[in-house]
C-alpha cells in the first residue's frame, strides 16, 4: 500500500430514504499507483460517481477505509456543470468566493486571470447559454 498514492479497503455506501436502504457501493477495493492511468466504467448506477464522490469528500462512505497517500484533496470533473444560468460567466466563477466570504478586490483579479488563461475572457458577461460545452465545464 506504501507505493499506492491511493488505496480503497472495503468500501461501502449505503443510501437511506423514507423506503429503506440501497447498496451503491460493496466491498470496493482499489489500488492505484503513482501515474497510472485508471478508468472507472460500468453500467448507469452501479457507484461510478458516488465512488468519486467519497473520494473526494462530497459523501461520506459507509464503512471501508480510503488513503490518499501525500494528498490531501482529490478533486473531479462532474458529469455536468453546474452553472447558475441568471449569473454571468464572471459571477459563476466568483461564487465560491462570495459563499467564504473571500470575494476581496485581490481574488476576484486572481478570477479574472484565470478566465484568461482558460480562454474565456471574452466571455465573462455572457451567460451559461452563450457557452459551449467544453467552455461551461472550465469556468468552475
Amino acid at each position: 500500500m506504501q507505493d499506492n498514492i491511493l488505496s480503497i479497503r472495503n468500501l461501502k455506501k449505503i443510501y437511506h430514504d423514507i423506503n429503506g436502504e440501497t447498496l451503491a457501493i460493496d466491498n470496493l477495493n482499489l489500488d492505484i499507483k503513482d501515474k497510472e492511468i485508471v478508468a472507472i466504467v460500468g453500467p448507469s448506477g452501479c457507484g461510478k460517481s458516488t465512488l468519486l464522490g467519497i473520494l473526494a469528500n462530497l459523501e461520506e462512505k459507509s464503512d471501508g477505509l480510503v488513503l490518499l497517500n501525500g494528498r490531501k484533496k482529490l478533486g473531479y470533473m462532474l458529469q455536468t456543470d453546474s452553472l447558475m444560468p441568471w449569473r454571468t460567466i464572471l459571477d459563476n466563477a466568483l461564487i465560491g468566493l462570495e459563499i467564504n466570504n473571500q470575494k476581496t478586490k485581490e481574488n476576484i483579479e486572481l478570477v479574472n486571470n484565470l478566465l484568461d488563461k482558460y480562454g474565456l475572457h471574452d466571455f465573462k458577461d455572457k451567460y451559461p447559454d452563450n457557452l459551449s460545452g467544453g467552455m461551461r465545464q472550465r469556468v468552475l
